[in-house]
């Protein structure tokens, strides 16, 4: 009798037991998915680079190093909310270094399946998103990039579902009284359209603000409109890009890049011309070419190279001297997670 009333005992304080500690799991649970997602990366490259009559120089430096935030959450059955916040840091330099120095986005917003998504804040704008792929492709960069002002910052964007492949994309960014340059309201537009391995996207920047392109001081050149078109085609592991932009009065930009990926390692190469609207109608160009080695999947290391020229003898500038022909080969590598 005394036997079956003690294991009788050991049978309850162990079954509550066992249901305590679900019901512990089942709440840390619910905190660990109510938590934001952390990520992040260290970049770092080293580059040498060499002008013709203008000497050389070797750096080494932070290439873009972040630590982010985000997450989302159901609102009502098919709306979800979600934020996201990326923080840059310098990774090479101890000496006078503040940690946390800037941000590169940072933005909530709402979305589903049936209207799409609209967010507010910092981030890559609409027309960039659309446009700008070979500009944004490289580690280091080609130094030709869309001639287009409105920046990352104070946006207000939308974008909608996918119509049969078709999804249209607008941003207006809010510049108030007190912003540098006074009032103003630029906007984007853009339209992507995929099918199959084609992708083919139009854009337009409104150009409307009074600054350049997520600056606080430069002035924006005019406030004529920046067209862009872009077509990307896949084949199987090789991907096709061509690109033209042009604003009236600043400049026309071509391109064109391929990029092949074989197993852990990818090539690419691209060429770029930028033909400036003034007087003497002044050129320059890059080509670029890159190897990168997938080490892991959380570490990549590259190799890139690139050869410029251009028709103004000061378009850039080598250990502190002017020169129109310029190449740079840059080594580096990305850990992230």
């Amino acid at each position: 009798m005394k036997k079956t009333l003690i294991a009788s005992a050991i049978a309850a304080i162990s079954f509550s037991g066992t249901a305590l500690a679900m019901e512990n799991a089942s709440e840390l649970a619910a905190r660990m998915d109510s938590m934001p997602s952390v990520y992040g990366n260290i970049q770092l490259a080293i580059t040498h680079t060499n002008g013709d009559n203008a000497g050389s120089e070797v750096d080494l430096f932070d290439n873009g190093s972040t630590i982010g935030f985000k997450h989302e959450h159901m609102l009502a059955p098919g709306i979800t909310g979600f934020f996201k916040a990326e923080l840059e840091f310098n990774a090479d330099n101890k000496a006078g270094n503040s940690g946390l120095d800037s941000f590169d986005e940072a933005y909530i917003g709402v979305k589903g399946d049936s209207f799409g998504q609209v967010w507010v804040g910092s981030d890559d704008s609409t027309y960039e998103r659309a446009i700008d792929e070979i500009y944004n492709y490289w580690e280091v960069g080609t130094g030709i990039s869309g001639n287009y002002d409105t920046g990352e910052g104070d946006l207000v964007q939308y974008s909608t579902p996918s119509f049969g492949g078709l999804t249209l994309g607008a941003a207006v960014q809010v510049n108030g009284d007190a912003k540098t340059g006074g009032k103003s309201y630029p906007y984007q537009v853009a339209a992507v359209y995929a099918v199959d391995a084609l992708e083919l996207a139009f854009a337009v920047d409104s150009n409307d603000g009074n600054l350049g392109y997520s600056e606080d001081t430069l002035l924006s050149v005019n406030n004529e409109n920046t067209y862009g078109v872009r077509a990307s085609y896949n084949l199987d592991n090789l991907r096709l890009t061509g690109s033209y932009e042009t604003r009236k009065d600043v400049a026309d930009v071509f391109g064109v890049m391929g990029a092949y990926t074989m197993g852990k390692n990818q090539f690419a190469l691209s060429y770029q011309l930028q033909d400036k609207d003034n007087a003497a109608g002044d050129k320059n160009d890059t080509i670029a070419i890159q190897a990168l080695r997938n080490l892991s999947d959380n570490m990549y290391v590259y190799f890139e190279g690139y050869i410029s020229n251009a028709d103004v003898a000061n378009e850039y500038t080598v250990d502190g001297l002017p020169t129109d022909e310029r190449t740079i080969a840059a080594v580096g590598a990305t850990y992230y997670f």
